[in-house]
Parts: C-alpha cells; sequence; structure tokens
C-alpha cells in the first residue's frame, strides 16, 4: 500500500510517500498524482518513508523522469531509505535520476515563491 500527500509552495510540488511501491497499484497512483499536478516547475519525491520498490515502482520513476524532461520540469528524489537506494543503483538508467540533499531541499524551498521555516 502507497500513501501519498502533496505539498504545494509556489511552483515546488513535494509529493511525500509512504509505503511500498511494489505493485502496479501503487506505482500508477505515484503516477497519477504526479502527472495531475498543475504547472510545478520542480517535483521532489520525498522517498524517506518508502520499504521498498519493485520493477513497477521503478519503471514508473523512468516515465516520469522522461515526462518531466520533457515539459521542462525537474524531477528530485529526496532521501530514498537504504532498501530503496539499493534498488536504484541496480537499475544503470536509473542513475540518470537526481538524488538531492536536505542542504538542497532548503534551497529550493527558500528560493519558492512561499517562505517558511523548516526544522532540520
Amino acid at each position: 500500500m502507497l500513501d501519498l500527500s502533496i505539498t504545494r509552495i509556489g511552483e515546488l510540488a513535494i509529493v511525500e510517500c509512504k509505503g511500498r511501491i511494489v505493485r502496479s497499484e501503487a506505482a500508477f497512483k505515484l503516477r497519477k498524482a504526479v502527472l495531475c499536478l498543475v504547472d510545478p516547475r520542480i517535483i521532489v519525491l520525498d522517498l524517506s518513508r518508502v520499504s521498498a520498490i519493485e520493477g513497477g515502482g521503478l519503471g514508473v520513476l523512468m516515465f516520469l523522469h522522461k515526462w518531466a524532461g520533457d515539459h521542462d520540469i525537474q524531477l528530485k528524489l529526496f532521501n530514498p531509505t537504504e532498501s530503496v537506494r539499493d534498488r536504484l543503483q541496480l537499475v544503470s538508467s536509473i542513475r540518470a535520476l537526481k538524488i538531492v540533499s536536505v542542504h538542497e531541499i532548503r534551497s529550493l524551498l527558500a528560493n519558492s515563491d512561499c517562505h517558511f521555516g523548516i526544522a532540520a
């Protein structure tokens, strides 16, 4: 099961993912949520609470990467868990995805249209 929460801050969209992206229904849920976003410039997928990802989820990440590039949108991954990071490392085409640090996320937030403090 995959739970999603979306936060919009100006042209930045943060999609918080919680659960597993191992079945096609979870992968399609993530895909639909991202494709329904209106006019983002940057999309950050927060994977810090994703416990597992399998083939369908990896395929959706690659689809979203290509889709974002075709639409002049930056797609970034944030804080994938160790198990997710291990799966990402196994797929050479996934290496094209950008994993951002906490510092980069803070910079994105500081440069967004709305300013607010975040906890470290």
